[in-house]
């Protein structure tokens, strides 16, 4: 990677059509603050199908161990504000109107908290003068602003620290299909009152039903899903509620 300047340039393009990943409090408070919340679900088996073996560490690390058929499986659950167009808080002047708490993943756009991916600009919203001028953000591959570092771990601490609350969530939810890890996204839109109240139950009450009940996976063809259930996984045909499949494989 060539060395990178960036400097925001306030157009607010990186504010319209975007899911923004969020920690389980920040999922609350936009909730709370009349925002939607997207759901998204994908799982790897326990012994490593469905994610490459450099990724496995990290993969874990945002996942928890569940049960499926006669396997067991990693599942990462997202929690993401739902930006169908313009984000709720932006302003007409294309301006934050909460920056001062807006989610950790704007504060660290543009650049990624998966470590397996390397920030590229071309594929950004940004204007070509936002790479231009600015302070120094990588030089020589490695990230050299030290807020900005802070900012990542602190974000992939959550996923680690959340992902059994959010797991819970889901099994109050009914939320219990996934897809295949590479494979597609299974994504629901929970009724936002029922997603408050059982995040406020799992983080207020501490109620601990996670665990309860098999996942099954929604996979995107007849090749995956025979490979699936010869590992001895539960696939199943659609979830709860508003439920959508996103395939990223060629459907059959």
């Amino acid at each position: 990677m060539t060395d990178t300047r960036f400097a925001c340039t306030g157009c607010g393009k990186c504010c319209n059509d975007h899911h923004v990943p969020l920690t389980l409090s920040e999922a609350r408070q936009w909730a709370a603050d009349g925002g939607t919340v997207i759901v998204l679900v994908e799982a790897f088996l326990e012994n490593g199908y469905g994610v490459p073996a450099v990724h496995l560490e990290h993969a874990r690390r945002r996942s928890v161990l569940i049960s499926s058929g006669k396997t067991t499986a990693y599942i990462a659950i997202t929690f993401a504000a739902y930006n169908s167009g313009p984000c709720h808080n932006l302003r007409a002047d294309d301006l934050c109107g909460i920056y001062e708490r807006r989610p950790l993943v704007c504060r660290i756009y543009p650049m990624e908290i998966n470590p397996h991916i390397p920030l590229r600009p071309a594929a950004k919203d940004c204007p070509p003068n936002a790479w231009e001028e600015g302070p120094e953000l990588i030089v020589g591959s490695h990230l050299v602003d030290l807020e900005l570092k802070e900012l990542i771990e602190r974000s992939r601490q959550a996923d680690s620290e959340d992902i059994d609350a959010k797991e819970t969530i889901c099994a109050l939810l009914g939320i219990r299909t996934t897809a295949l890890k590479g494979d597609g996204f299974a994504t629901y839109l929970p009724d936002m009152q029922a997603f408050a109240e059982a995040a406020r139950q799992v983080c207020e009450e501490r109620v601990k039903v996670g665990g309860v009940g098999d996942w099954g996976f929604e996979l995107s063809g007849e090749a995956v899903t025979l490979q699936m259930l010869s590992e001895g996984a539960r696939t199943v045909q659609g979830g709860v509620g508003n439920y959508t499949f996103i395939p990223l494989q060629r459907v059959d």
